[in-house]
Formats: structure tokens, C-alpha cells, sequence
């Protein structure tokens, strides 16, 4: 009586028993295979290649990509240390927010940065940055627990702007004192803000919905301990 081996079991055979090649070597020169790359039949050990040479040209082109990236935040890191830098050498506490956004505008090519805080100390009550703001403003910027980002939908936030109508995307960040090294995962649980950054962008896509917001969330926290020593 003949046994009809399908395929499955010819696999769980081999699977098993993972010498059978080695003991039948002649076979393997015998095994054709269809090859997509070069649409012809090859042999097992072509194949092989040709799978290997596949596995090395995806290694590389992730190798490539992961090189970008790490080019990509070696800038960004640079940048970030440069624009830190400007903050320690400002000359004096009112001279912070001036040197705060306008170091956002010229390193990281934002177009337009501006600020909001209150609770200044009194010395400070007169500054531009210390401008009234509305109670929304105040009860926006303590919900949120991350960067906003998205289009220009008439916030008053975008009204402290220079060529607010022309601004078609922003983020807002809050700026709150520092309460411990991790973030608040619910405004109800973040200390209460003391001010709102502002960037604005004439470009739809600069400030997305979608974007990660980590190094956003970096620019607020430094921020905003630099700036707390203005709070009263």
C-alpha cells in the first residue's frame, strides 16, 4: 500500500530531520526553484543567494534610514544647545522672553514666536509679555498636558501673533513650574499654568495634528523653568 506524502508532511519530515541534506547532498544541485527576481528557474543554492542579497539590501537600506535619524537629531540636539546657551548668557530677567522667542525664530526657523504669562512679579507688571488675557486663555492653557498643534482656528492665542491672519498653523505650549521630573499625565493633576508659548506659521503643515510632540514638549519644560523666576 502506497502512502501519498502532501507537501506539509514532506515539510515536517525535513523539519525534523535537519541532516537529511547533508546526507543527500546530490539532491540539492536536483532542486529547482522559480525565481521572482529573475524569472527564470535556479537552483536551491541561487535561491539562497538571491534571498540573502535581499536580507542585506533591507539591513542597509535600514542602516541608511537609521544614520538620517540620528543625523537628523544630532541637529536638532545642536540646535536646542544653542538656543539653551542664549537663554543662560540673557543679561537680565526681563531680557528672557525677548531672547526665548526670538531664539526660537531665528534657530529653529520659526517665523513667528511670541509669549503670554501671568502672575508676574510686580517689577515685571508693565512688560509685553505680561499683557491682560482673557479667563479662556487661562483655563486653555491648564488643560492642556501636552503641546497643542494644528491649524488656526481663531484662538486668542493667535491674536498676541505678528500677521495673525496669515497664521494657517501654530503650537501652543503651557508653561507651568517645574512639580517633579515627569510629566502629568491629567491636567488635573499638572500644577497650574502660569503662561502660554505661542509659535505660528504661514505653512498648514508646519504644525500638524498628527506630530510628535516629545521635543515640543521639551522646548515648554525648558522654558518654563527659565521664565518661572518672572512669577511673583
Amino acid at each position: 500500500m502506497n502512502h501519498q506524502l502532501d507537501s506539509h508532511s514532506v515539510a515536517e519530515y525535513l523539519a525534523a530531520n535537519t541532516h537529511f541534506f547533508e546526507e543527500h547532498a546530490e539532491l540539492l544541485a536536483r532542486i529547482k526553484l522559480t525565481s521572482p527576481l529573475a524569472g527564470r528557474t535556479v537552483s536551491l543554492q541561487e535561491r539562497q543567494m538571491e534571498v540573502l542579497r535581499e536580507k542585506i539590501k533591507a539591513l542597509e537600506l535600514r542602516m541608511t534610514e537609521l544614520v538620517r535619524i540620528a543625523q537628523d537629531n544630532d541637529v536638532i540636539t545642536h540646535k536646542f544647545q544653542s538656543w539653551a546657551k542664549s537663554l543662560l548668557l540673557a543679561r537680565n530677567d526681563v531680557d528672557l522672553p525677548h531672547v526665548l522667542t526670538s531664539g526660537l525664530q531665528s534657530i529653529f526657523s520659526v517665523p513667528h514666536a511670541t509669549l503670554r504669562i501671568w502672575g508676574v512679579a510686580e517689577e515685571f507688571a508693565h512688560t509685553w509679555f505680561a499683557a491682560p488675557v482673557s479667563s479662556d486663555a487661562h483655563l486653555f492653557a491648564n488643560g492642556l498636558t501636552t503641546p497643542f498643534c494644528g491649524s488656526n482656528k481663531d484662538f486668542e492665542a493667535v491674536s498676541w501673533l505678528e500677521d495673525a491672519p496669515a497664521i494657517q498653523s501654530l503650537a501652543m505650549l503651557p508653561l507651568r513650574p517645574a512639580s517633579s521630573s515627569e510629566p502629568a499625565s491629567d491636567a488635573a493633576d499638572a500644577p497650574a499654568a502660569f503662561g502660554l508659548l505661542i509659535l505660528g506659521s504661514h505653512d498648514p503643515a508646519r504644525f500638524s495634528e498628527d506630530m510628535a510632540t516629545d521635543f515640543l514638549g521639551k522646548i515648554g519644560e525648558t522654558a518654563s523653568a527659565a521664565l518661572s523666576c518672572l512669577i511673583g
